[in-house]
Order: C-alpha cells, then structure tokens, then sequence
C-alpha cells in the first residue's frame, strides 16, 4: 500500500491518500514552513511531489521519504511561484521490475532536497558558492539543462566559489549499473570558465580521469558497466580563463538497477 501524508512542522497529519499501485494527493492548504510530505509503502517509486515540479523516480531504502516542502531562499532553485498556491497535487506510483532494468539516467531526481535526505538519487558536495540555493550540489540532478546564464531558475547549477578543491558526489543509494555519464558545464561565457579535466571516483575504488572541453553542450564519458553505489567528481581543473568560476549545470548518469 502506497500512502502519501501531508504533516505539519510538528507531525500532525493535515491530508493523506491511499492506494495499492498509485497514491493521489490533492491539498488543499498554503503551504507553512515546516510542512513535509512523507511517502511510504515501497522502494522503488516514480513521484511527482507538486505540480509545479515533474515527476521523477526515487529510491526509498528503508521504504519512507520525508521531504520537507522548500521555503525561503530555498524557493530561488525552483520556477517562480512554486509551492505557493492554495492548492497541490501529489502522486506516486510504484515501478515495475521490467522499469528498474531499463537503461535510463539514473541520477535524475527533480524532488533532490539540500542536506541530508532518506531518499535517493542524492547530490553533495563540500562547498555551495555563497550557501545559496541557486548554486547548491542538488540542482545538477533536477532534469534541467539550460545552461547559457546563471542565478535563479531555470539556470540554477552547482558553483564551487572559486575552490580548488571542490567535489561533487552523487549517491544512488545502492548498487547500479552504470554505463556512461554526461556532464553539462555552465556556459555563460565569458562570465564562466570552465574544468578542462577531471576524476570521476567510483564507491568500487575505480578512477577514471577524464577531459572536458569549453561547450554548453553534453560531454559524455564512459563508465563502463560498472556496479557502484556513488559517483565522485574531484580534482576538477579550471581552464586558464580570465573568470574564476566554473560551475556544472547538469550530471546525467545513464544506468540501471542489477537483475
């Protein structure tokens, strides 16, 4: 059984929805801060958690997502307006056995939440220029690669405030099967530089170097079939552009779960 609850800052259950395959939420309520979803009743679920976000499938290992509504600065990664109307809808469904073997981007996770999360795909990172939402590690799996600005949605990213250090990890909450993956650079030149090399570090102990080119476009890099439960970006090398902040738009990861 698929439940989906709507509970307020201090746990009471404000709105709930039920069902064997596919659970359907409306509320109608003006979200407060401290107001959270909580998903329950499987592992493998595709959910949309408001309809100002798409849908996307998540990975629940103890069988519970919490995810706690965006407020405040947090909104400036989202489409303005989001989770500010009277009223919301809230799905999720399960996923088959056939759609976990599929080959498909595996890190894309729109409803990825800053900090620590019960559900995956899941990005971090040890530094987020300024601390901003709009530069945070969970905007390089939310589905969106517009990439010629930067700031404020749509052009959100993952931006390094000019460390030489900076790494990026992509937790996928057990172990996938992964083949290749595409990395989308921020291309708002010549406001941006950006990485000519980099390490892709597997949770296996594998470590592939890889090279990057100046484009806006996907540059893909192979992974081999390789079983892991994270991915790393690190020793990430800044080209020798005037600019001092190379960032990344979008991290796609083309995989599958293992039969």
């Amino acid at each position: 059984m698929i439940t989906i609850e709507l509970q307020a800052g201090d746990g009471r259950v404000l709105a709930a929805a039920r069902h064997a395959q596919e659970a359907l939420l409306c509320v109608d309520r003006v979200y407060q801060a401290g107001d959270r979803l909580v998903v329950t009743g499987g592992r493998h679920l595709y959910v949309q958690m408001d309809q100002a976000l798409p849908g996307g499938e998540v990975y629940l290992p103890d069988g519970r997502m919490t995810w706690t509504v965006p407020w405040g600065e947090h909104r400036l990664a989202y489409a303005p307006g989001a989770f500010e109307s009277p009223r919301h809808i809230v799905s999720a469904r399960s996923l088959s056995a056939d759609e976990c073997r599929t080959l498909r981007n595996i890190a894309r996770n729109p409803a990825d939440l800053r900090g620590e999360t019960d559900f995956y795909p899941h990005c971090v990172a040890n530094v987020e220029t300024r601390n901003e939402a709009c530069f945070c590690a969970r905007n390089v799996i939310d589905g969106l690669r517009l990439n010629t600005s930067h700031g404020e949605w749509p052009y959100q990213s993952w931006g390094i405030g000019t460390r030489e250090d900076a790494w990026c990890r992509l937790d996928f909450g057990r172990e996938v099967t992964v083949e290749r993956m595409a990395l989308t650079l921020r291309a708002d030149f010549p406001h941006d530089a950006y990485w000519v090399s980099g390490h892709a570090v597997l949770s296996d102990g594998t470590e592939l170097a890889f090279q990057l080119e100046k484009t806006g476009d996907r540059q893909w890099i192979a992974l081999g079939g390789r079983v892991c439960r994270w991915i790393r970006l690190e020793r990430l090398q800044k080209s020798d552009d005037p600019s001092a902040f190379p960032a990344l738009t979008e991290w796609e990861v083309i995989g599958r779960d293992p039969d």
